[in-house]
């Protein structure tokens, strides 16, 4: 009972909220683009920042945890573009952004708020390792499928770069890095600093839940769903049941860490895949509705996870 009214229902009770809010106008897109500024900006970092600061660091990196979410990871997203393949008679482009939606997490909207809340601070060093890594691992090769596949070869040089440059751009990495320096450095968060990012930090969690659920509001379900109900399928079911036997079974991993990873692998799919999906005009319908399917679904599978995976 502890995890149903200490985590699942103020996460998805929150989430549930802001679309509810949203869908009938008491809460519209340009209030959604604010609150998302805020949170993104300057709420996530400062907390993710405060926790960085004040965890204890292991003495080794546990590589079996980065190995079990990636080696699951690519594997959904190869049988993601097979299916769309085989099954679908997709082109290469589309079969990238099928790949995509099958294996990228909404890190940032749902997971750092869902595993902050069920495992405190002491989650945020596998959270910032995770996090440090996602879209650098999985978004050059994806751009480089679409763009090899459409014939947009002008701009593909550049694009480990400008990759970079966002990445470093984003204040969460910032926050993230900044966190660990004064923890490698046995810094001790000065005064003020740490009332600013407590309070603001605070703040984080509702306000990021709140976001995802009036975003909701912009997908639906439509057209033929065997394509979605795929990619949800591999999203939330076996991408965190490999990182589960990955972790368990084939490495070493920390208890604390394996709970992350499993978690993180069993969010719905990610806003990211949807702006892909946009831009290069390939599967827009079906990564839509997969990634409204997967966090209707998620709520289920999310919850059946914690009970698991209790801390």
């Amino acid at each position: 009972m502890d995890i149903i009214f200490g985590i699942i229902l103020p996460v998805f009770g929150t989430l549930g909220l802001g679309y509810a809010a949203a869908r009938h106008g008491a809460f519209d897109e340009a209030a959604n683009r604010g609150l998302s500024l805020f949170v993104f900006n300057f709420a996530l970092p400062l907390m993710l920042f405060r926790a960085i600061a004040q965890a204890e660091l292991p003495d080794a990196m546990p590589w079996g945890y980065l190995l079990s979410y990636y080696i699951g990871a690519f594997g959904v997203y190869a049988l993601a573009m097979i299916g769309g393949r085989v099954l679908f008679g997709r082109r290469l482009d589309e079969q990238a952004v099928l790949g995509l939606g099958g294996g990228f997490s909404n890190t940032g909207m749902l997971g750092i708020p869902l595993v902050m809340t069920a495992y405190g601070p002491d989650a945020a060093l596998p959270l910032f390792v995770m996090i440090a890594c996602h879209s650098l691992l999985l978004l050059p090769p994806t751009t480089a499928l679409i763009e090899a596949a459409q014939g947009k070869g002008e701009g593909r040089g550049a694009m480990p770069l400008k990759l970079a440059k966002s990445v470093l751009g984003t204040p969460i990495i910032w926050g993230l890095s900044s966190g660990l320096a004064f923890a490698l450095l046995g810094i001790e968060i000065p005064g003020p600093l740490d009332a600013v990012a407590k309070g603001l930090g605070s703040a984080a969690t509702p306000c990021a839940l709140f976001a995802l659920g009036a975003s909701l509001t912009r997908y639906s379900l439509g057209g033929n769903l065997r394509e979605p109900a795929l990619l949800v399928g591999l999203k939330t079911v076996l991408h965190p049941l490999i990182v589960w036997l990955l972790a368990t079974q084939v490495f070493d991993v920390p208890p604390l860490w394996v709970a992350t990873g499993v978690l993180l692998a069993a969010l719905p799919a990610g806003i990211t895949p949807y702006l892909f999906a946009q831009r290069y005009g390939a599967c827009q319908s079906t990564v839509a509705s997969a990634v409204f399917l997967s966090t209707l679904v998620s709520v289920g599978t999310l919850s059946a996870l914690l009970f698991v995976l209790r801390p």
